[in-house]
């Protein structure tokens, strides 16, 4: 096999669509959909892959889709999937294809990873004679807090489990066109943190006549900053935010209640049990001290996201193979940020993958990064994003993850 040869097909095959990539990344993030239901999004998927010899696979609690492609031999299963959900935001790029939808945006590139795994599923069926298995094409919406990758997995679209998965996401705060993950977890644990706290109400110039909430609730935010650094190992970090504190009417009335919301993000299971413990013990203890009482509920959700050594061993090869030297960074440290991806790579050995995209003549270190309503990409990198897909999926059905030797 000729290596440089296959290489070289898929670039270019890459930069050939990208013109068609950039008008599907801009169709669908001109009308972007939140959620587990993104009809229209769905439909202009399919409507890019029509013609194709591919199988789809949907199930009934998400507008999601499995579209597998089969190669010329009944050799391993390879997984690349693209999230597809916006956010609910309103976009302030003054971008010629800004959303048109008020107060949802495409702030977290899914719009970009739609369009590299369609123009992947393109280039691969014009070359699936050099396939030695099967690729699925997993589009999924509900990554945004919806849990839609589980969904997709209970409807068992992805039945029977692939031998390996890969997923690419865009960062605006990287090197153009670099490839970057690590082994290990990528990115954490995220659950949401509900802490009511019940005090007794009454006049605001008679405090002691009154069981105040509110400083109740301060005093409970620092405890909790203290529970993070004091009891939870610095090796295994856990972060804990409240993000939002909601408590009285007016300016001379003691409320009775105060409640708080805010993350717990973490990379273990050992230091997320810790934290969700030391949440209830601080809540109920601090409130106690001073006569009110405090009830904390941690919803779960997203796990942490864990990267299989020997798939981020291939992607690394594989972008430096493609692109060169620079065309892959290791990552010293996880991100805090999360991903459902992360059920996928629960039952699947596998990795996400980051692709910089800061824009032309931007500081990948002060330019709007994700989840901002200013973010914008540079939309030439898909052209590399969609090559990676293809080389991946090549290498991994041709030699599984001994590719990586």
């Amino acid at each position: 096999m000729d290596d440089g040869n296959d290489m070289r097909t898929w670039i270019e095959a890459g930069r050939a669509l990208l013109p068609e990539m950039v008008a599907l990344r801009r169709a669908i993030h001109e009308e972007p959909e939140l959620g587990l239901k993104t009809p229209a999004t769905t439909a202009k998927i399919k409507q890019a892959l029509a013609g194709l010899p591919l199988e789809l696979r949907e199930g009934p609690s998400t507008t999601g889709f499995v579209a597998a492609l089969r190669g010329h031999s009944n050799g391993r299963t390879v997984l690349l999937r693209a999230d597809m959900d916006a956010l609910p935001m309103q976009e302030e790029t003054g971008l010629p294809f800004t959303s048109r939808h008020e107060g949802a945006m495409h702030a977290c590139g899914h719009d970009s990873h739609v369009a590299m795994l369609a123009g992947a599923a393109k280039a691969l069926c014009a070359n699936r004679d050099r396939l030695a298995g099967t690729v699925l094409f997993m589009f999924q919406p509900g990554e945004e807090g919806h849990h839609g990758a589980r969904f997709m997995l209970e409807d068992g679209l992805l039945d029977p489990l692939p031998d390996a998965a890969f997923a690419l996401h865009v960062w605006p705060n990287f090197p153009g066109g670099a490839f970057a993950g690590r082994p290990g977890p990528l990115l954490a644990a995220a659950d949401r943190l509900l802490i009511t706290v019940m005090g007794k109400g009454g006049h605001a110039s008679q405090p002691h006549l009154a069981t105040d909430p509110i400083p109740v609730a301060c005093e409970i935010v620092t405890a909790l900053q203290s529970l993070v650094t004091r009891r939870i190992p610095a090796f295994d970090p856990v972060v804990i935010t409240i993000a939002r504190i909601t408590s009285g009417t007016t300016n001379n009335v003691i409320p009775e209640r105060a409640e708080l919301e805010g993350t717990i993000r973490s990379f273990s299971e050992s230091s997320r049990r810790l934290a969700h413990e030391g949440v209830h013990r601080v809540a109920k203890n601090v409130a106690m001290a001073h006569g009110a009482a405090a009830e904390a509920e941690i919803i779960p959700g997203f796990p942490v996201t864990l990267c299989d050594g020997r798939a981020v061993a291939l992607a690394k090869q594989t972008a430096e193979n493609m692109f060169g030297e620079f065309g892959w960074q290791t990552l010293a440290n996880p991100v805090m940020g999360a991903e459902d991806f992360s059920y996928v790579l629960q039952k699947v050995p596998g990795a996400m993958l980051f692709l910089g995209a800061v824009p032309e003549g931007g500081d990948p270190g002060t330019c709007c990064g994700l989840h901002s309503n200013r973010m914008i990409l540079d939309e030439a990198v898909m052209a590399r994003g969609a090559a990676m897909h293809c080389t991946l999926a090549e290498n991994f059905l041709s030699r599984g993850f001994s590719a990586a030797v």
